[in-house]
């Protein structure tokens, strides 16, 4: 790029409030939260025998790896139910085809899916429905079901159930589901997706004059009144996850639009539904109190859509990050069905990657949905595979949790046995939970090669384990191996290096 370019683009970014990535010289981040998610709601789980479910979850698993994800949200609560042991909500209809049947034979998807996504170095971030109770009215419920219990909690809107975001039972409900999983699951995250108070039905108001009228008392506006309901829950929600086991993030996907233009000046050149005005969230102000530890606006449009343009919307939440960890929620079927307006011949992926990598407030992207890239729809899981995911990258560091490396390893060695040449090393010492070395990263370099721990192409492994197989070919290659540790919240530690000879 010529610098008479370079420099005018860079005060265009400057001139909307987004500080430029400073060119590295290296267009592959070595920190990046790569996500998908996989859901339920559309019944891809449903009815399907265990060990061919397993498999299925196996499969997905590995493609992408394969396609350098780091991070799955998977869907566990979607109707006040569950995809896991609940001690409280019946099994999920999207699991076994019949709200409260058990799964037969026995099995807890969640657990399963923690273990794999371990297996494979992936966080797990548990996606669970707040208030919606039935996506349809002519869904039974189980009899074992809290709307059995306590009817009075739940507001019929449209075709479907919700809790009553008011309800202070409410909140303390589903703080109690959130308290089930952090406390007895090893999650990496607790996530939220778009639906809190519900989508509007064109011409029918939320029927909670009732619980305005009982709790409403100090508001005049009615949607101020619901937002300060969301808004007691995502704090509650915070600081019960926060109080249980301080490494586990909450983080939000809201819909791609906060607020339009002509609602407030500061909202963005878009033409849509908006989630402080029609779902009472008001994402930006859980961001700035602190609430939610990270955001993934669904950002599902093409660049050059008339309502909500991609490229506009991008650059409206990088400059709205509020300093909190942004990543952007990536449809992968829209990407690949439409043409980069510059370059008609290739979709849009590689400007919407651009964009991404543009500015230093979005961490990562999150891919929707998980089996559009394992389906390679578009030939997008090989665009991964071969450029934009090319190298690892670990997961962004969330230093307002926690910004305390871990110590380095101990006692590295190479030795050889039965099955190769290992290199092993002693996990460092830790007093506390968030001290511990969770994960270990492998970099290798050849011999006179200068060490660069921020180039992720010299990543060989991330790994649990305290030992990497060592690829021994002649003996006469030289090479420099380094060893970093790190926590639950990808801290990394000083390095330790050995020489070897391969």
């Amino acid at each position: 790029m010529k610098l008479k370019n370079y420099l005018l683009l860079l005060a265009l970014l400057l001139a909307v409030g987004v500080r430029a990535q400073v060119p590295s010289g290296n267009k592959y981040p070595k920190r990046e939260f790569r996500g998908a998610w996989i859901q339920a709601v559309n019944s891809q789980f449903r009815g399907i025998p265990t060990e061919r479910l397993k498999q299925i979850l196996i499969s997905q698993l590995n493609s992408l790896q394969g396609a350098g994800i780091n991070a799955i949200i998977f869907q566990v609560r979607p109707e006040a139910d569950a995809l896991y042991a609940s001690q409280y909500e019946p099994w999920s209809r999207f699991l076994t085809g019949t709200q409260g049947q058990t799964p037969s034979p026995m099995w807890d998807p969640m657990q399963f899916m923690i273990e794999e996504c371990k297996k494979r170095n992936m966080e797990f971030h548990a996606w669970i429905n707040p208030y919606r109770v039935k996506t349809s009215l002519k869904n039974e419920l189980a009899p074992e079901h809290i709307y059995h219990q306590h009817p009075e909690w739940f507001i019929t809107y449209g075709d479907q159930l919700y809790f009553d975001p008011a309800l202070p039972e409410s909140r303390e409900y589903i703080c109690k589901i959130v308290t089930d999983i952090v406390s007895r699951y090893d999650v990496d995250a607790i996530h939220m997706d778009d639906y809190f108070y519900p989508y509007p039905v064109k011409g029918l108001d939320f029927p909670d004059d009732a619980s305005f009228a009982r709790y409403g008392g100090g508001f005049t506006s009615k949607a101020d009144w619901r937002r300060s309901n969301v808004n007691v829950l995502i704090k509650k929600l915070h600081e019960t996850i926060r109080g249980i086991k301080p490494w586990v993030k909450f983080g939000i996907s809201p819909f791609g639009i906060y607020r339009n233009q002509k609602s407030d000046p500061l909202g963005s050149n878009t033409n849509g539904l908006q989630n402080y005005d029609d779902l009472y969230a008001d994402v930006l102000h859980w961001a700035r109190e602190g609430w939610i530890d990270y955001n993934i606006p669904q950002i599902y449009w093409q660049i050059g859509h008339k309502a909500a343009d991609y490229e506009t919307l991008v650059k409206w939440w990088a400059t709205h990050s509020e300093n909190r960890p942004l990543f952007i929620g990536q449809s992968v079927p829209n990407t690949i069905q439409h043409a980069d307006p510059q370059n008609p011949s290739i979709n849009q992926l590689p400007r919407k990657m651009a964009l991404q990598r543009a500015y230093q407030t979005i961490g990562g992207s999150c891919q929707w949905y998980a089996a559009a890239v394992v389906e390679n729809q578009g030939r997008y899981r090989d665009a991964l595979v071969s450029e934009y995911h090319k190298y690892p990258a670990l997961i962004p560091v969330f230093d307002f949790m926690d910004n305390k490396a871990p110590g380095k390893v101990r006692k590295m060695k190479k030795v050889w046995t039965e099955d190769g040449y290992i290199l092993f090393w002693t996990a460092p010492k830790a007093e506390t939970e968030m001290d511990k070395a969770v994960q270990y990263v492998v970099y290798r370099f050849s011999g006179k090669e200068k060490v660069n721990l921020d180039d992720p192409s010299h990543i060989v492994a991330i790994t649990r384990n305290p030992f990497y197989k060592l690829p021994y070919e002649t003996g006469k290659t030289k090479y420099r191996y380094v060893v970093t540790a790190l926590d639950r919240l990808h801290n990394e530690s000083k390095s330790v290096s050995k020489k070897l000879k391969l």
